[in-house]
């Protein structure tokens, strides 16, 4: 009976495979191209909300993330996903990134945990 019951809890397991890879690049690449100081084309990866949301009066998506000046993200540590919607954590950023038509983009970054509260993103929608 235990190895039964192991059976078809490995068997669920490999039918709910998540695809966590995918996020995972999306979330290095972002912060690839703002190491390499490629602010506009990280714009376009962030969702559109983001994007439009993220510059000040007057200024342009690129400039707002200069300003901010996000650090290096470092290497992947853990990825969750959940339906659409997944987080990132990377060794000095946690990001989240949601699914849309054309793939996953940046919804959130630059973020920090906040005890019993929401993160605290530098970059969301």
């Amino acid at each position: 009976m235990r190895i039964l019951v192991i059976l078809l809890a490995s068997l669920a397991a490999a039918g709910c495979a998540v695809d966590t890879a995918s996020p995972a690049r999306v979330a290095e690449r972002f912060h690839a191209l703002i190491t390499a100081n490629q602010e506009e084309a990280a714009c376009g990866m962030l969702a559109r909300k983001t994007a439009q949301r993220l510059p000040s009066r007057g200024q342009t998506c690129a400039d707002a993330l200069r300003e901010l000046r996000l650090g290096p993200g470092g290497v992947v540590t853990s990825v969750s996903v959940w339906g659409d919607e997944a987080q990132v954590r990377l060794a000095g950023d946690t990001i989240f990134l949601h699914r849309f038509s054309d793939g996953w983009r940046v919804r959130a970054a630059g973020c920090m945990p906040v005890p019993d509260l929401p993160y605290d993103c530098e970059v969301d929608d």
